[in-house]
């Protein structure tokens, strides 16, 4: 399994990968972070109503002036970095139905968020300098398990 994080999958498992993503890293991190060990149909609802912003994303990691969500604490809606995972979500969701896996009882067993390649780019300034204009892309990967009732 060359690229994911995750050694040993379970048995009855569904993998999926989205490498590059041009999102937000901090946002990635944090949705990951709240959707992992989720079932699928909790967390497709949960990046549903994220979308709409009915519901915050909670923030853990990097608070530095993120506002405080009635329900949640500090949280936001990430909308261009959720519809990154929810098209991941929908892609192992299709791998899982492919591998005759009971959609019903899939829950997230893995789920990360991780730094991928660095575009470097320069933009021209004044007095024949340059200044360096960086940007991070984002890999993501889902593992979903089949768990029994």
């Amino acid at each position: 399994m060359k690229g994911y994080s995750i050694t040993e999958l379970p048995e009855r498992s569904a993998i999926a990968r989205a490498r590059e993503v041009d999102i937000s890293l901090k946002d990635a991190v944090n949705i990951a972070h709240h959707l992992r060990g989720k079932s699928l149909e909790l967390a497709k609802r949960i990046v549903e109503e994220a979308m709409e912003k009915k519901r915050s994303i909670p923030y853990f990691r990097y608070l530095d002036s993120v506002s405080h969500r009635r329900g949640s604490g500090p949280g936001r809606y990430p909308v261009k970095a959720l519809k990154a995972f929810k098209g991941v979500i929908e892609n192992a969701e299709a791998n899982a139905e492919f591998k005759s896996l009971d959609s019903e009882n899939l829950k997230i067993k893995h789920i990360a968020a991780t730094k991928g390649r660095m575009i470097k780019k320069y933009l021209p300034k004044a007095y024949g300098r340059s200044g360096a204009f960086f940007k991070d892309l984002v890999n993501i990967e889902i593992v979903l398990e089949e768990v029994e009732q």
